[in-house]
């Protein structure tokens, strides 16, 4: 099932701060396992990444991507390529016909949906026969330093924090899935699940926050110089120089010294996320 990962995805990814982002990719990746022909859908599909990395891989896939914010489908536009077809659209009301995908992406959205399954159901009707599912979501057993504060309020039997700087994993979620609950509810949609994993134990004390509520807003909000950040840049980080001197490239090791040590982290008893592979039966 293991792709062959070129040399541009595995530089991206030694680029990418978020670790549980780096192992999603792989995984999704490899689930979809992208061939010449393939029509593939990424649901929630969010600013493209997954999009990009499959149009390098295989650029002979038909790819469409559906999210209901407008900002993002906007900045999926710029970088992506014109024979990508975006769409803004609900999740549980996918316009496309049913058995059109081969494979379809759902990675990090059954989460934020008030009703998932129905978000499942509506996933095998646009998916053919023998289709391909691929999920990701993040686990409700995750490690403290992840999300301390939300891992605390939990303990003491508070709501989450759910929106702001200190949202953490809890951010804009409904839910977070147990491996069982995750398993079951794609099953009760009439799918074959076929692969659990669950993936990203180490990291560093409230990666969350320093990556989504610093690091993200100041990429986005132009808060350092564009030498600087193209490193860390997701549309163009396979692809950018790396220089020693580059502050990020300091940041980048100890976050690579770290995700070294999820290699060896089975058997334990949280992640950060569930990804599961599923096939839709005749």
């Amino acid at each position: 099932m293991a792709i062959v990962e070129p040399a541009w995805l595995t530089r991206a990814l030694s680029r990418e701060a978020d670790l549980a982002f780096r192992r999603r990719v792989r995984s999704v990746l490899e689930y979809v396992a992208p061939q010449s022909g393939d029509r593939i859908l990424d649901c929630g599909c969010g600013r493209g990444f997954y999009l990009l990395f499959i149009g390098r891989l295989e650029p002979a896939c038909a790819l469409y991507g559906a999210d209901m914010d407008p900002a993002v489908l906007a900045q999926a536009r710029q970088h992506l390529p014109e024979s990508v077809r975006l769409l803004r659209s609900d999740a549980v009301h996918l316009p496309f016909p049913d058995a059109f995908f081969d494979k379809v992406i759902c990675s990090e959205v059954l989460e934020h949906l008030p009703d998932d399954r129905a978000g499942l159901r509506e996933l095998r009707r646009v998916l053919r026969p023998g289709g391909i599912l691929a999920v990701t979501v993040p686990n409700q057993r995750y490690p403290f330093w992840w999300d301390p504060l939300n891992k605390a309020r939990e303990g003491l039997g508070l709501a989450p924090v759910r929106a702001g700087f200190w949202a953490g994993i809890w951010a804009n979620h409904e839910r977070l899935y147990r491996e069982e609950e995750l398993t079951a509810r794609v099953g009760e949609a009439d799918f074959l699940v076929e692969d659990v994993r669950r993936f990203t134990h180490y990291c560093l004390p409230f990666t969350h926050n320093i990556v989504y509520g610093f690091g993200k807003e100041a990429l986005e909000r132009g808060w350092l110089p564009r030498s600087v950040t193209r490193q860390a840049d997701r549309f163009a980080y396979a692809d950018a120089p790396r220089s020693p001197w580059n502050p990020i490239t300091w940041g980048l090791a100890l976050f690579d010294r770290i995700d070294r040590l999820n290699d060896h982290a089975d058997g334990k008893r949280t992640y950060v996320n569930l990804a599961l592979m599923a096939r839709k039966g005749s």
